[in-house]
């Protein structure tokens, strides 16, 4: 079809449908269920499906398992590093232990006693060396043995001043932050583990699996599709000559196909723009083919079926 052909359809046509919309006293549109999609934490194959299409769940119902067995694994290691954290940690705050102090203290004092005995052998050459009985060799190796026998002496007494000092600050702060890390590890890896259990955030019924057992969905995936006890609905499309005398709150009648009775509703919610503008300018003829899409809930406490059409009629509405 041509363009030409096209815009004298379009001009013969659109008036015709504007008439047929001005006739029109109510919305049509279908019942609907709110939908739950249900994604996947975890990478890892599923192993358990616990409901089936159809099913109805309540809400902390286990849904779907899946593999937990590389999560559990890196769970039990952390544990392990948060233990040993712990351990340090408790080891800085708590500060040297008693025995460590009287340990070093006897390393002083046998350092110490080591150098008086090198420093009266030292001065016992250097007398005999004085008298030309010793060799100067002798009392080289000598000076040396008392150089180190000093070093040692500082060196233990330096370990134990800082003994005696107790844990630094920094290196408490140090284990403590340690500790804080591998806790949270622990805590991060506990939920992964907890989330390779998928279980029911609302009442309702299972909509859709798009996965089976031994399939592994991607990290994010739409694993399940539930329909929501919370709320029925219709949402519908109102024609503009009756936008203008519907507000929220107001009454609604829903009828659907083989039930001879209607049903209670009320306005919930109506959009402020419309579903469709026309390209041409709005007179009082085409703005008739303006719709403005609506959720009205089902007051009645009726079980509806989801996704069958519906008409709903707004009495005491403005309509014409």
């Amino acid at each position: 079809m041509n363009t030409r052909v096209l815009l004298l359809w379009m001009l013969v046509c659109i008036p015709m449908s504007g008439c047929d919309r001005d006739q029109l006293d109510y919305a049509v549109g279908t019942i609907e269920r709110y939908r739950i999609d249900i994604a996947a934490d975890s990478a890892e194959p599923v192993v358990a499906l616990h409901v089936s299409e159809g099913d109805p769940v309540v809400v902390g119902q286990l849904l779907l398992e899946q593999d937990a067995a590389k999560v559990r694994a890196a769970l039990e290691q952390a544990q392990a590093e948060e233990a040993v954290a712990h351990a340090r940690l408790q080891e800085a705050e708590a500060g040297p232990r008693a025995q460590e102090i009287d340990q070093a203290r006897a390393q002083l004092a046998s350092a110490e006693a080591a150098l008086v005995t090198s420093e009266h052998e030292l001065k016992r050459q250097q007398s005999l060396l004085s008298r030309k009985y010793g060799s100067e060799s002798q009392v080289n190796v000598l000076q040396g043995q008392v150089d180190e026998a000093q070093g040692r002496v500082e060196e233990v007494r330096a370990r134990l001043a800082e003994l005696l000092e107790g844990t630094r600050s920094e290196q408490v702060d140090q284990a403590r932050a340690a500790y804080t890390a591998s806790r949270a590890t622990v805590s991060t890896l506990a939920l992964d583990l907890e989330r390779t259990r998928v279980s029911s955030p609302v009442s309702g019924v299972v909509e859709s699996l798009p996965f089976r057992v031994g399939e592994r969905p991607v990290r994010g995936q739409t694993v399940m599709v539930l329909l929501s006890d919370e709320r029925t609905f219709a949402r519908v499309h109102i024609p503009e000559p009756l936008r203008m005398g519907l507000m929220p709150g107001d009454r609604a009648l829903l009828r659907l196909d083989g039930h001879a009775e209607d049903y209670q509703g009320r306005i919930r919610w109506i959009s402020s723009d419309a579903a469709f503008t026309p390209y041409y300018a709005l007179t009082q003829q085409d703005r008739s083919r303006l719709a403005y899409l609506a959720e009205i809930d089902v007051v009645d406490d009726v079980e509806l079926p989801n996704g069958v059409p519906v008409e709903v009629r707004f009495p005491g509405s403005d309509s014409p």
